[in-house]
């Protein structure tokens, strides 16, 4: 059967196709405050070993995983390694292949050999089987951004390197970790003592909402054709959505400049539903509509509703591997869940407490609610229709999503944007 087929065959049993985000380590040089793993917080850091790594990427390819993210800390601290995984991985049959960095690489751009050591970076990194290469910037403001990462002098490298790495047939993306600070004219107002004010909230949603087009017309105008976005993780214990996280994953942080309230979220989220289509004519934005909508409307109320949203697949399809112990989780922020080793699961099912939708991490929030209806088609087809007849604006979001996703070749890193497939999508 070939790799469709069991695809198709995983769907019709209840399975979404795997996913793994494997943080092979977690040492890092840069200063984010968003970020538990800063440079400046002092811990015991971890790399994974090569032949660790190995048995893990065995282990994920007999267990039907189509995708593997090798994330840290910073993965291209140790450039040689991890060219090493990714070749693994693409031998051992994994077919989308994902890394990133903070972009430290790009820094001293005035300074001579820059952009030999930029032919040389691209030409390493394409001729892996490497898909889908992220760089992130925080901000619309450079300096903002230089200043958040602790990276002067970055984004005049990124811009001069771009077109290098396009050359060599590689398509990096923008990833945008939203915060605080995302735009540079607009501003995001101070929260008040009653932070659901609906005045208050009404200028937070707009002021991000012209904040995001800032950034995004800043990426274009960098290079970038493609961007992801990070929503913010900061974890909140004592939250009613994110009660029982331990995050095992420091990509958190309960820093003011991340930190917002579920009412703020619920706007956040609508401000980037408002500004995305505006957009996807001239930028693949992965971020999905259906996602967005899901989301908005958990924060809305209490608590998240099952009528709107669906439950992430972390622990059932999509795993996640840390860079301490190398041990399975159901995601980076559910660490009281330890599966142990991948290899030692030998495929069996693991068991999960409950349908969870208590973080907003985009890598598995947003493919399990884009492909969640796909699942429930095929398994409960009569409550699918039920749904959709109870809520057509969201589906016709899902729809809308689907074609998109289709006009972006799926989101392919070694293929250039397309405008002539995404004019359809101009806003009217």
């Amino acid at each position: 059967m070939n790799i469709a087929g069991q695809d198709l065959w995983k769907l019709i049993l209840g399975r979404l196709p795997g996913q793994l985000v494997i943080q092979w380590t977690d040492r890092c040089n840069a200063r984010c405050p968003q970020c538990g793993m800063r440079v400046t917080n002092r811990f015991q850091r971890h790399t994974l070993s090569p032949e660790e790594i190995r048995r893990i990427i065995d282990a994920a390819a007999r267990q039907g995983v189509r995708l593997v993210s090798f994330t840290g800390g910073e993965p291209l601290l140790e450039l040689d390694e991890l060219i090493g995984h990714l070749d693994y991985a693409g031998r051992a049959g994994l077919k989308y292949i994902r890394t990133g960095t903070n972009g430290f690489l790009f820094a001293g751009s005035e300074g001579p050999g820059f952009m030999d050591k930029m032919k040389r970076l691209a030409e390493r990194l394409a001729a892996t089987p490497l898909r889908n290469f992220w760089i992130s910037i925080d901000s619309a403001d450079p300096a903002v951004h230089e200043k958040m990462r602790g990276l002067p002098g970055v984004i005049q490298g990124i811009e001069k390197a771009l077109p290098v790495f396009h050359e060599q047939g590689l398509y990096p993306s923008a990833n945008l970790g939203l915060n605080r600070n995302t735009g540079s004219r607009h501003k995001i107002p101070s929260r008040p003592a009653a932070g659901r004010d609906p005045v208050y909230l009404d200028d937070f949603e707009d002021a991000f909402y012209l904040a995001l087009q800032e950034f995004y017309d800043r990426v274009m105008a960098l290079g970038f054709d493609m961007v992801n976005t990070c929503y913010p993780m900061s974890i909140d214990e004592t939250s009613i959505l994110g009660e029982g996280l331990s995050a095992v994953y420091a990509a958190t942080s309960i820093e003011d400049v991340v930190s917002f309230t579920q009412a703020e979220k619920s706007r956040l989220f609508r401000a980037l539903l408002r500004a995305v289509p505006e957009y996807r004519s001239r930028l693949r934005i992965f971020t999905p509509l259906v996602s967005l909508n899901a989301l908005a409307r958990d924060y809305e109320d209490a608590g998240p509703s099952p009528a709107v949203s669906y439950p992430c697949r972390g622990g059932l399809d999509f795993f996640f591997v840390d860079a301490r112990l190398g041990h399975t989780y159901p995601c980076g922020y559910r660490g009281n869940e330890d599966f142990g080793k991948l290899y030692q699961l030998n495929g069996r099912r693991t068991r999960i407490k409950s349908e969870c939708r208590r973080c907003d991490w985009e890598c598995f929030r947003d493919p399990s609610e884009l492909l969640g209806p796909i699942l429930q088609g095929l398994t409960d087809p009569y409550h699918l229709m039920k749904r959709i007849r109870g809520d057509r604006r969201h589906y016709s979001l899902w729809l809308e999503d689907l074609r998109y996703y289709r006009a972006c070749d799926l989101f392919d890193g070694r293929r250039p944007i397309d405008y002539s497939k995404l004019n359809k999508f101009r806003p009217k």
